[in-house]
């Protein structure tokens, strides 16, 4: 997996913030000299924006380093905890060796104590103005997300149902049809059954951002059935999941997309049988791969394909949808994703 790339976008923060926090602390630790404005207090400026330089710095590059290993909005409270850790052990480390060459041998004294607490205020401030800044622009980039994931799960359901008939009538007529299919003759029945499973789950998952992936071969063995009725062992599916893998999740009607898709594209005939594999990868993905028989004439596309999966994944995970042909084999491979809201 590819590291999330992150900056800030904070450098007239940098430009006010550093010297202003210098001129708070050294107000702070030398109000005297400060009422008396004398050259202690503009020294104690200088050397206090220095020092919050250096904790500024610091604690920004901590918090950049976090953020890439915790990038997700719910992440948010093990970045936290760790920022703060190593905030607290920078700040130390800093103090200690700020008393060690400077207040010892100048001074005579050790002022570790007193400036492990002094510098702790700026590494605070800048620690809630970077949190409160990140937080906010987290939750506006998932509701960005939420709508435009919405738009695409719209986009999606009129394609693939546009041409959708009342779901009451069209199981009534179903089941009218079931009673007038002979019972003798149980491979209508089954296909009557298989056709009622697919449209079933088509309804149930359409309004979801992400469905488990049992269901989701559950209903792509239902499809599956339904097509090969018309091509037979000219088509072949081979599924090789594990158990844990079925416990994962895509997005629906994704490997559905994909099988269509091979189907469409490619000739399945007893020369030519189309051979589809959905196997998982150790890297965390669902790969469907098919190799390449490609039809002289296409049929026509619904426009509801690859295009349309990958913007649904660019919605729900950082993780890339990746699309390889090398001439014989078409892969396609698709992130599992945790559990998100449905």
């Amino acid at each position: 997996m590819k590291e999330k790339a992150y900056t800030l976008n904070d450098r007239n923060w940098r430009i006010i913030g550093i010297p202003f926090m210098g001129m708070v602390i050294a107000v702070m630790i030398a109000f005297d000299e400060f009422l008396k404005l004398s050259q202690h207090f503009f020294l104690s400026v200088l050397f206090s924006t220095l020092l919050t330089l250096t904790f500024w710095e610091g604690n920004r590059y901590i918090i950049i380093w976090m953020r890439r290993i915790f990038p997700e909005y719910n992440q948010t409270g093990r970045r936290v905890v760790a920022e703060a850790v190593l905030a607290v052990a920078y700040v130390f480390v800093v103090s200690l060796l700020l008393d060690e060459v400077y207040y010892k041998p100048v001074y005579h004294v050790s002022a570790l104590a007193m400036g492990f607490r002094i510098s702790i205020v700026p590494t605070v401030i800048v620690y809630l103005v970077y949190e409160a800044v990140y937080f906010f622009d987290a939750w506006k980039m998932n509701v960005r997300k939420t709508e435009a994931l919405m738009r695409e799960n719209v986009q999606s359901q009129l394609e693939v149902l546009k041409n959708q008939l009342d779901p009451h009538f069209l199981f009534n007529s179903m089941n009218t049809l079931a009673a007038l299919i002979d019972d003798e003759n149980t491979a209508a029945q089954d296909y009557l059954e298989r056709l009622s499973d697919v449209y079933r789950y088509v309804l149930v998952s359409r309004n979801k951002n992400t469905v488990l992936l049992s269901d989701e071969i559950a209903f792509v063995d239902a499809y599956v059935y339904l097509n090969k009725i018309r091509f037979r062992e000219n088509l072949q599916v081979e599924k090789q999941l594990s158990t844990a893998t079925l416990a994962q999740h895509v997005t629906p009607l994704s490997l559905q997309m994909l099988i269509e898709n091979a189907i469409k594209h490619n000739v399945a005939s007893r020369e030519h049988p189309l051979r589809i594999v959905i196997r998982e990868e150790a890297s965390g993905y669902l790969v469907v791969e098919n190799n390449i028989s490609e039809k002289t004439i296409l049929e026509k596309s619904t426009r509801v394909g690859l295009q349309n999966i990958i913007n649904r994944y660019s919605l729900l995970t950082d993780r890339e949808v990746e699309i390889i042909s090398d001439g014989e084999r078409f892969t396609v491979k698709i992130p599992l994703l945790n559990q998100l809201a449905g």
